[in-house]
């Protein structure tokens, strides 16, 4: 099943080009519930309805350096710091946004906007300190994440050895195009990823290069203890603008649209605009406390 959020918060689910009306107030709801709810009768054409983020957690678990070849594309260029498995932080939710809304660029925050294609799992059962071996029950469904990053910030915060806000600017988490339930998805560790702004590759692998599989990933954060519907990301893979030759080259800006696609799970689209053309003001100063 292909789940979506669309409109003023209606949920659904795919069936082809039409979106078939659930009854239930929200995809958080429809795992509390453990899918067992009905349709309202209530069709629409997916060309007519506008897709919204698929799911809020109450949860955001991060997994950082969980693909070597991020870690090793990074030491490559002489990064400031390695980005070894193991770092786990949370997430904003309320950064998150969904497919085809703008991700705005504060210019007067950060000059280094990266892109971090990542499969992200969504959590269908409640439960804590559990195995490897018991994950597989827990697992309600897969998404695609763009972790978008200012990296800028990140540097500095990554002298303390944590790093948090880089990542949890206002609309710096696209989250999408739907949720696609754990059944249809035979391995979730053989699925293409890639990433393109503008039409160009930046990130191309497999979920197959992963360091510690999902199974291992979900068992390792629930001592953190679950909600249905919380989030896990898996981490990225190489290819980010901070580790090419020329990184303000690739670094995002206003007017690029990066399409975040992994098989599957949809191709997640935003365009990057300017405070201005988000607000239509002009952007306010930053305060600078670091």
């Amino acid at each position: 099943m292909k789940l979506v959020t669309f409109d003023d918060g209606l949920v659904g689910r795919l069936d082809g080009d039409t979106v078939i009306e659930l009854d239930v107030p929200s995809t958080r709801v429809f795992f509390e519930r453990d899918g067992q709810v009905a349709e309202t009768g209530r069709t629409y054409p997916l060309a007519d309805v506008r897709l919204r983020a698929p799911i809020v957690p109450k949860k955001f678990f991060h997994t950082a350096g969980n693909f070597r070849e991020h870690h090793e594309d990074l030491v490559r260029v002489d990064w400031s710091h390695p980005v070894n498995k193991g770092i786990v932080f949370f997430q904003n939710v309320d950064a998150i946004i969904g497919h085809d809304e703008p991700i705005v660029y504060p210019a007067n925050l950060t000059r280094e906007m990266d892109y971090e294609l990542e499969l992200a799992v969504v959590i269908g059962k409640p439960g804590k300190f559990f195995t490897a071996e018991q994950a597989a029950e827990h697992i309600g469904g897969y998404l695609v994440f763009n972790d978008i990053t200012a990296r800028d910030i990140q540097r500095k915060e990554m002298e303390s050895g944590v790093f948090s806000f880089s990542k949890a600017i206002d609309t710096f988490c696209p989250i999408g195009p739907y949720i696609v339930t754990a059944d249809e998805i035979d391995d979730p560790h053989d699925l293409d990823m890639e990433l393109r702004v503008n039409g160009d590759v930046r990130q191309k692998s497999n979920t197959s290069r992963m360091s510690v599989s999902i199974p291992q990933l979900v068992a390792y954060h629930s001592p953190q203890t679950y909600s249905a519907g919380d989030i896990i990301t898996t981490g990225t893979i190489a290819g980010v603008a901070a580790s090419t030759e020329d990184p303000f080259a690739n670094y995002l800006k206003p007017g690029d649209v990066v399409e975040a696609e992994i098989e599957h799970l949809g191709v997640l689209r935003n365009r990057v605009v300017s405070w201005q053309d988000a607000y239509g003001t002009p952007e306010p100063p930053a305060e600078q406390w670091v």
